[in-house]
């Protein structure tokens, strides 16, 4: 038999049965098959702290954490036990609940904005400050951050995308880019659309900080431009600071959206901002239309705000970001070393902030390469960790640490054979795929369309790191 049958005879079966009902056979991209070598596990049955357990038994210390959704570690006690309590008196009625107000005062207190509206992903929380950047300025056009590999499932971004099938081209044309720590390219861009810029989105960061003070000179050009700024703290919030990455950087943008690591895994996100742009979606003003802001059925379910309460007590009282730099330096050096040890830290290299790493994998010729990074995938799997990142989490100890970089020292030593004979003597099956391409061609490739307009997709097909390019379709 062979060693997938052998390991993952659960996992394999479902997979063909996730075929046949679900499109891509999961409801996450970043967690498709596609995005893990043939040598995996295919379902996860349960977690708790930093391990999880796959279908068919096998156990692995994870750093994925759900695409970065779970900070504290997988059924975090006192976040489980809030849960439990909401749930008991009913998670959804015809009128606003209590802990709607209680969520918002922790929240606000916290990040310290005037208003917040919450919801159940990042991507609706992007795209209502979008919606209320556009309502507010009475402009057309959006501008992302072509570094920032993912911020919402809806046209206006997707559009910029290979991925962009079914999406108008006059859709395309509303939403413009610029490039992280290039002050000049977003003065170009307002030279180029005078007056026509409704707001600039993008990332406090990505792991580099910002350099020359960028984030103050965009925020000065928007102020200028009449233009809102929109800080996307989906994944900086609650890692790069309690308060977000805003708090670590001085800066007060106009909207903030968060999420991932609010709720600890649970399904709540949210729109944050000063009363002025977010008053908009309410019921008191009349000075200007009404815009129709974030109203989901779901949207404040009980138990998802009683999970963000918990989830924010938990940072607010202990020294969960601390931990999470700490262990990511371990992490970091570890590897390094390993790297080092093996001859491939040409290769091999850890990147981004200690509290959010990721890894490039690069062929003998040092470009991004997709079958060295599922050959990585597959050895560290055998050695019992699943790490599509390097993402930790608040239960990651020093004892699942050391065990990660004996992993990674294995996997390296693989890895350096493979760069002296090539890959296929060492995977089995095909390679993993980029997330955005435009079409499933099967080997690992992705057709590029871009336009002078939109190089994001340029950006985002040739990375070849499937998991730095997406950080999750929320």
């Amino acid at each position: 038999m062979s060693e997938q049958s052998l390991r993952f005879r659960k996992s394999v079966r479902l997979q063909e049965r996730g075929r046949e009902l679900i499109p891509g056979g999961s409801h996450t991209y970043a967690k498709g098959e596609d995005q893990y070598p043939v040598l995996a596990p295919g379902f996860i049955e349960r977690g708790l702290g930093c391990h999880v357990w796959d279908v068919d038994g096998n156990e692995y210390i994870e750093y994925g954490m759900g695409n970065r959704s779970v900070g504290l570690g997988h059924a975090y006690p006192t976040v489980v036990r809030a849960v439990e309590t909401a749930l008991q008196g009913g998670s959804n009625f015809t009128r606003p609940a209590r802990i709607e107000v209680d969520c918002a005062e922790t929240f606000l207190e916290l990040i310290g904005a005037q208003m917040v509206k919450f919801c159940k992903d990042g991507s609706d929380a992007t795209s209502g400050a979008v919606r209320l950047a556009r309502a507010y300025t009475g402009r057309d056009l959006v501008a992302c951050c072509a570094d920032h590999p993912f911020f919402s499932t809806d046209d206006w971004f997707i559009g910029t995308t290979p991925m962009n099938a079914g999406i108008p081209e006059a859709v395309r044309k509303l939403t413009v880019t610029f490039r992280y720590n290039d002050i000049a390219s977003v003065k170009d861009l307002f030279d180029r659309h005078p007056g026509k810029l409704a707001a600039l989105i993008l990332e406090p960061s990505r792991g580099d900080d910002p350099v020359d003070g960028f984030l103050h000179e965009v925020q000065r050009l928007c102020r200028e431009k009449g233009a809102l700024l929109i800080l996307d703290e989906m994944i900086t919030g609650f890692r790069w600071h309690a308060a977000g990455a805003q708090k670590l950087y001085g800066i007060e943008p106009d909207l903030s959206t968060f999420g991932k690591a609010l709720g600890n895994g649970f399904s709540v996100s949210a729109l944050a901002g000063k009363r002025e742009y977010m008053r908009l979606g309410g019921l008191e003003h009349t000075d200007r239309p009404r815009v129709f802001l974030l109203s989901t059925t779901h949207g404040a379910e009980t138990h998802a705000l009683a999970a963000a309460i918990a989830t924010m007590r938990t940072y607010q009282n202990e020294s969960v970001i601390e931990h999470l730099h700490r262990q990511g330096t371990k992490l970091r050096m570890g590897i390094a070393e390993a790297a080092r040890r093996h001859g491939v830290d040409g290769h091999f290299k850890v990147v981004g902030r200690s509290c959010c790493l990721a890894y490039a994998t690069l062929d003998p010729n040092g470009k991004p390469s997709q079958a060295y990074r599922s050959l990585f995938l597959q050895e560290t799997i055998r050695r019992g960790v699943l790490m599509p990142s390097l993402v930790v989490s608040y239960t990651h100890d020093d004892a699942a640490v050391m065990k990660t970089i004996e992993a990674v020292d294995g996997a390296l030593a693989v890895y350096a054979q493979a760069l002296e004979s090539g890959t296929s003597r060492f995977l089995v099956g095909r390679p993993t795929q980029v997330v955005f391409r435009r079409f499933n061609n099967g080997d690992g490739r992705a057709e590029i369309m871009t336009t002078p307009e939109n190089p994001l997709a340029a950006n985002n097909a040739t990375m070849g790191q499937s998991e730095t390019q997406l950080a999750a379709t929320s």
